[in-house]
């Protein structure tokens, strides 16, 4: 591959910049960590702003060029042609993430057979991005509008699920015509880099799609930074978020933002509560809850409370740990040592301000490697720690209430807003609550689903503008108005 080569125990990647793979400036790499054997098993270009620089001119060259005037037609077949590829390759994608991140590899296989769907989902929406004719209140002018891409994009991207989380902004960017520059996670870079090799062989041209790596916050604020850049997209957490919107602000980049959640998932006393049990386990312990919509918080109705627990500890105790590249893993590693210090320091905080640990609640003795037990609190409250903060581990914080008007306010009373789950066989509770719940995605009697097709993105901290969707595109245009004098 011209991505990668094997030098001695590691695999050596090289970035894309104007459709050429080049090491760092620097000349330096650094490695990438299989979390579940805790080696590294990469080595990474130790990329510099002055990589940053040239992927910026690359991209803005392309745009310019030749890229800038293509038809939405003719962008259409190359996201088509990227979309087979993806799907050819899918399995070697998935391999390269879980040795990444440590997620299982079947949900690793689930993302990146999915993907191709969202590539061509915007192939089609590509040659159907049109402006309208305004009625004009001046009967001598012809008006109407026109959207265009809003130029270079800078995208950048957090460790949990890279090349879906990559995809949310690739794909609509690339249909409205406009540019990328891309910076992956340092915990995760390696996915990056080989998917930028299909985006070579799809035919985009030179300087489309740009891939720079590092391990420090070097890369990512020289390209939020950069005066080149029209357009920023991040997901990752609430505070990197912030930093960035201030940061694209001094060149007025216009942004979109996926950040952090604390998402409630509310089970009514009415709720099949086997089903319910089955949606709590997989909203918080599917990719060892981490993941922004994680539901890490249960709002259960005080009635209901003991059978509920009595099901998900049940559940939780049988949960196999192991290597997630083996099919009967059911959950893997935390992604890196720093995080299993914050998740386990996080249990304790809920420990010593008043909470019970139902299970779990350590650093699992058997397993080895970065494994948290799957944890359950309960007799927490929302003023708690574990209560307010994003955890982003496989760790379960358990509040009750009395009422419908109570359950909405607790679910509300966090600076949060990404997602939410209610489990009733109430339809005109399920609707009523949805209503009154301040959230990007509800869900009901269902938990974790997202569709290319459909809007997602937070409310309140959980950050700005929606990705996926047709409606996406929109964050990747500018509308152009233009007027004709008829006289």
């Amino acid at each position: 591959m011209a991505t990668a080569e094997r030098t001695s125990e590691l695999t050596r990647y090289r970035m894309l910049i104007g459709g050429e793979w080049v090491d760092a400036a620097s000349g330096e790499t650094f490695e990438s960590v299989n979390p579940y054997l805790a080696e590294p098993w990469a080595a990474i270009p130790e990329g510099t702003a002055e990589d940053v620089d040239r992927a910026v001119k690359a991209a803005r060259a392309a745009f310019e060029g030749p890229w800038g005037q293509t038809t939405g037609g003719e962008r259409s077949k190359l996201l088509r042609r990227l979309s087979t590829l993806i799907a050819e390759n899918a399995d070697e994608l998935a391999r390269i993430e879980t040795r990444d991140n440590g997620k299982l590899l079947r949900e690793m296989r689930g993302q990146t057979g999915l993907i191709p769907d969202w590539y061509d989902y915007f192939a089609g929406a590509a040659d159907k991005i049109d402006g309208r004719v305004i009625a004009s209140d001046k009967p001598n002018f012809l008006v109407y509008t026109r959207k265009e891409p809003i130029g270079v994009v800078a995208a950048v991207l957090p460790w949990n699920s890279p090349l879906l989380l990559l995809t949310f902004k690739l794909a609509p960017a690339l249909a409205a015509g406009c540019t990328f520059v891309a910076k992956p996670s340092e915990q995760t870079p390696a996915s990056a880099l080989a998917f930028a090799e299909l985006v070579q062989e799809a035919g985009f041209p030179a300087g489309v799609f740009n891939v720079v790596t590092g391990s420090t916050d070097v890369v990512g604020k020289a390209l939020v930074a950069h005066p080149g850049v029209n357009k920023v997209a991040f997901t990752g957490s609430t505070e990197t978020g912030i930093a960035v919107a201030k940061s694209a602000a001094d060149n007025l980049a216009r942004v979109t933002l996926e950040l952090g959640g604390k998402s409630p998932n509310i089970v009514f006393a009415d709720a099949d509560l086997e089903a319910a049990a089955n949606g709590v386990v997989s909203g918080i312990f599917a990719a060892t809850g981490q993941t922004c919509i994680a539901g890490s918080r249960l709002l259960v109705e005080e009635s209901a409370h003991d059978a509920l627990i009595e099901r998900l500890v049940a559940r939780a105790n049988t949960i196999k740990l192991g290597d997630p590249m083996e099919p009967e893993t059911e959950m893997g590693p935390v992604a890196y040592r720093e995080q299993l210090d914050k998740v386990l320091g996080l249990i304790q905080a809920g420990v010593d301000e008043g909470a019970a640990v139902a299970c779990g609640g350590r650093q699992d003795p058997d397993a080895g490697g970065l494994f948290v037990q799957p944890t359950i609190l309960t007799g927490v409250r929302n003023d708690m720690t574990v209560a307010r903060e994003e955890i982003f581990g496989p760790v379960l914080s358990a509040l009750t209430f009395t009422t419908e008007d109570e359950a909405v306010a607790l679910a509300n009373d966090t600076r949060y807003g990404l997602a939410a789950g209610i489990w009733t066989s109430n339809v005109h509770r399920a609707h009523r609550v949805a209503h009154r719940l301040r959230a990007g995605t509800i869900w009901v009697n269902s938990y974790r689903t997202i569709s290319y097709t459909t809007p997602f993105g937070g409310f309140g901290m959980s950050g700005i503008g929606r990705e996926n969707g047709v409606d996406a595109i929109d964050h990747y245009t500018e509308t152009k108005a233009v007027w004709v004098e008829l006289t």
